[in-house]
């Protein structure tokens, strides 16, 4: 008797605060026990340990509904690439697979979605002494005026980085400094639009609003829930260790970075609401951005009324539809 063929992953993509947590583990109690599900988180700051109410991590209580993966897997000094989150989210599939159950991969980190969907090239390796010039010119103009030089060289990388993401702006124009190449083009040559590994298709959801308005609300009454709950608190913690700076990766998440600067003085604390709303907003609509560039994504309306029921149906049809015919 041959054995059944495994469980092909499903993925749920959307902007923050979309409510991808709440579908997934809808979507977990709806296909148990028959399906077991196992939650694969695509997000760069979850990985992150000591780092919860910003990220908005799942509590106790959701991480015991059903398996999770990559979640707390680095300390805050460290990096996480997307080809790390391929490595790992490729195996992690295979093992979800070899037991019998569906993989689940949730998240918003869209880069990380389009390296796992669509592959990544390898990209040239850091090199110091271009970074250090890049490090210069920004001192003398400013990380505004470089990313108005990525949008220049690089448009499509330019649209899905904030003006003052230095990190990610530096390695851009450092990729293409190197190499005489965009970024972008190094996400996009791997396979050719619409090549996408078929294994996917049809099996990408995308939570996004149909009023933005929607969302923003969401956004804001999230961040004060936040803050409610002690996130500035979380900050300080992370800044007495003593080992954090401003420009690591995990500090550079959306509200610790100003919350960052609120404790440097930068600008009063009293200003830390309105301006980390606003940046979770800018975060949404790069997200936004990214998703209406993946094709083969299957969207739900997830500020019309049944949107968790829509999505757990959708879910559903792509299992039934792959399932073996009497």
């Amino acid at each position: 008797m041959p054995a059944e063929a495994p469980l092909q992953p499903i993925a749920l993509a959307g902007p923050t605060a979309s409510g991808k947590t709440a579908g997934a583990l809808a979507i977990a109690a709806a296909l148990a026990p028959q399906v077991p599900v196992e939650i694969i988180s695509v997000d760069s700051a979850l990985v992150y340990r000591g780092m919860d109410i910003g990220t908005a991590k799942p509590t106790a209580a959701e991480l015991a509904a059903a398996p999770h993966h990559l979640i707390d897997i680095r300390d805050p000094r460290q990096a996480y690439s997307a080809a790390e989150f391929v490595q790992d989210a490729t195996r992690l599939i295979g093992e979800i697979q070899a037991r019998g159950a569906l993989p689940l991969l949730v998240g918003g980190t869209m880069l990380y979605f389009k390296a796992l969907l669509d592959g990544i090239d390898d990209m040239p390796a850091a090199d110091t002494a271009v970074r250090a010039r890049l490090d210069a010119q920004a001192a003398a103009i400013g990380w505004p005026a470089m990313h108005a030089e990525l949008a220049r060289i690089d448009p499509a990388s330019a649209a899905r980085l904030a003006p003052g993401d230095s990190q990610r702006i530096q390695r851009a124009l450092e990729v293409w400094h190197i190499s005489g190449r965009s970024l972008s083009s190094f996400h996009t040559t791997k396979k050719a639009a619409g090549d996408a590994d078929p294994a996917w298709a049809g099996r990408l959801f995308s939570l996004e609003p149909q009023n933005r308005a929607w969302l923003h609300q969401r956004i804001a009454r999230r961040f004060e829930a936040m803050l409610a709950e002690g996130f500035l608190e979380e900050v300080m913690r992370l800044r007495a260790r003593g080992d954090l700076h401003p420009d690591l990766p995990s500090m550079r998440c959306v509200g610790y970075r100003q919350a960052w600067e609120a404790l440097d003085g930068t600008y009063p604390l009293a200003g830390l609401p309105e301006r980390g709303i606003a940046a979770t907003r800018q975060l949404a609509k790069r997200q936004i951005t990214w998703l209406r560039g993946m094709a083969q994504r299957r969207i739900i309306a997830c500020d019309q009324p049944g949107a968790t029921e829509a999505l757990v149906q959708a879910v559903r049809q792509c299992l039934h539809a792959k399932a073996p015919q009497p």
